[in-house]
């Protein structure tokens, strides 16, 4: 379905730039927007390599797992369906301590494989159950102390002070999280209300 939106959008802006006379400014774009692509990915690689180490260092003293012991009362608190010792609760710590440290790439791994356990939680069931749903939202707005792949892009673009961003994001990153959570919770007691009802 993505790929049709895509292609989509894509036919649509070639038509409108047929009529309007704006292909060579389109063509122009597509080739300094994929130029600049390579060239950012190029220099992300070495900034991003450095992160993820410290990473590993952090992981290797012990520093990960002891976020993840910090983390997880409240991974209680908001995944209450999911059994204590199951898989998907380590998943799900992981992938929040890695969104915690702004390593999205490291993040979606530990996310897919949350869900897929989550979905076997669910019976295998195709509808989403409760815990999967507040585990995307959770993915999606969770909380950033250390926005390291902001912090390698400004890097990457030699900002005289990439790291300043930091107090805006965890502001912003946590607001993001409660309201993610709040309107997680707010559409549960929703739906739970209604099925009370229809009961």
């Amino acid at each position: 379905m993505i790929n049709l939106i895509w292609a989509g959008m894509l036919l649509i802006g070639l038509v409108f730039a047929a009529f309007n006379g704006t292909m060579a400014e389109v063509t122009e774009g597509v080739f300094n927007g994929a130029k600049e692509a390579v060239i950012i990915c190029i220099g992300l690689i070495s900034v991003l390599t450095f992160w993820l180490g410290l990473m590993k260092v952090a992981e290797a003293a012990g520093l990960l797992k002891a976020l993840a012991k910090l983390v997880h009362p409240i991974a209680r608190k908001v995944f209450p369906d999911v059994p204590k010792d199951h898989p998907a609760m380590g998943y799900i710590l992981s992938n929040m301590t890695a969104n915690i440290f702004g390593l999205g790439n490291a993040a979606t791994p530990m996310g897919i494989k949350a869900m897929e356990e989550l979905k076997q939680l669910n019976g295998g069931k195709d509808e989403a159950s409760r815990s999967m749903v507040t585990l995307l939202a959770l993915n999606t707005a969770c909380l950033t102390i250390v926005p390291t792949t902001v912090i390698s892009i400004r890097m990457s673009y030699e900002s005289q002070a990439p790291t300043e961003i930091v107090s805006t994001t965890i502001f912003a990153s946590g607001c993001a999280m409660l309201g993610a959570i709040c309107i997680d919770r707010f559409f549960y007691m929703l739906r739970s209300r209604k099925e009370g009802k229809h009961k």
